[in-house]
């Protein structure tokens, strides 16, 4: 969940905005930029993708495998 983590801060960051304007523009609460920021685990799948859009990503399920294979 760092990777998610540190991802959206440094959008938010490069995009200019305090964690409120952000989740505000995103159309969440507070507490769930905070929540995804801080790498906590316990996330709300599509909460997180509304968060991700703003950036033109989503998350999504990857078969460990294929992505295994395709770093060798």
């Amino acid at each position: 969940m760092r990777v998610l983590a540190d991802f959206v801060k440094q959008k938010r960051k490069e995009a200019n905005l305090t964690q409120e304007e952000f989740a505000e523009r995103a159309g969440v609460a507070l507490t769930v930029i905070r929540k995804i920021e801080q790498g906590k685990e316990n996330l709300n799948l599509e909460k997180v993708n509304q968060v991700l859009k703003m950036f033109g990503h989503t998350l999504a399920p990857v078969n460990a495998r294929e992505l295994a294979t395709t770093k060798e």
